[in-house]
């Protein structure tokens, strides 16, 4: 495992000085070393927060506190690190017990979202804030095809229940036709039902992403009705 971290540095385009350090940040409790990650996320949730809150400080600077703050919600949150974790494969570099392997834990977005924080966390030691601050943002810019107020801000359920009871007066419901997969590789399908009316369908790695999908499809299909009117 250690011979491949190489290529793990290439995709970072950052190499460590201390190995160790990156094999620390790499390093799931269940592996049973006298260290883990643990601490390294902790620094690197801190860093993530501070990083993405200038950022958007910067590129938004215009828009009021509390817009900021639920923007950079929908972008320091697990899923939005695993989804970064991901882009790096970094599940296939971390150190796990055969047990936590096992049972799907370079799948766990929890552990991928962990482990990709205190990577960050390892790099901001290493190198300071300039060089994760590049890193860091150079992926959340390559993995979110649009950052602006209206993509990430954008609650789809909150849209489509406004447009409901503007013209129906009642809310749609969000009904689970099944769930697929083993627990640690769960996808939901969910549709959306409006009085009575099954209008669309979506799946996701967790209900409530199926549910946002599936509204996000609905809004689509009730825009494009406004039109042909």
């Amino acid at each position: 495992m250690e011979s491949e971290l190489g290529a793990l540095e290439k995709k970072l385009r950052y190499e460590f000085k201390d190995k160790k350090l990156l094999i620390e940040a790499l390093t799931h409790k269940s592996y049973k070393q006298p260290y883990d990650n643990e601490r390294l996320e902790f620094l690197g949730d801190a860093v993530l927060d501070l990083i993405v809150g200038e950022y958007l400080f910067t590129k938004f600077s215009k828009s009021a506190e509390g817009k900021l703050s639920k923007i950079r919600a929908s972008l320091v949150n697990e899923s939005g690190f695993d989804k970064l974790a991901r882009s790096l494969n970094l599940g296939r570099y971390i150190f796990l017990s055969n047990a936590e392997e096992n049972n799907g834990g370079r799948e766990k977005a929890s552990l991928l979202s962990n482990a990709f924080e205190a990577l960050m966390g390892a790099i901001y030691l290493e190198a300071g804030l300039k060089v994760v601050n590049d890193i860091a943002i150079g992926l959340i810019e390559k993995n979110h095809k649009e950052i602006s107020l209206d993509y990430l801000f954008r609650d789809f359920k909150t849209t489509l229940q406004e447009l409901t009871q503007a013209r129906l007066g009642i809310t749609p419901d969000y009904k689970v036709i099944a769930s697929r997969g083993p627990d640690h590789l769960k996808e939901f399908e969910v549709a959306v039902v409006i009085d009575g009316k099954e209008y669309a369908r979506a799946s996701g790695k967790s209900k409530k992403i199926a549910q946002q999908e599936a509204a996000k499809l609905t809004v689509k299909l009730l825009q494009e009705e406004d039109v042909s009117e």
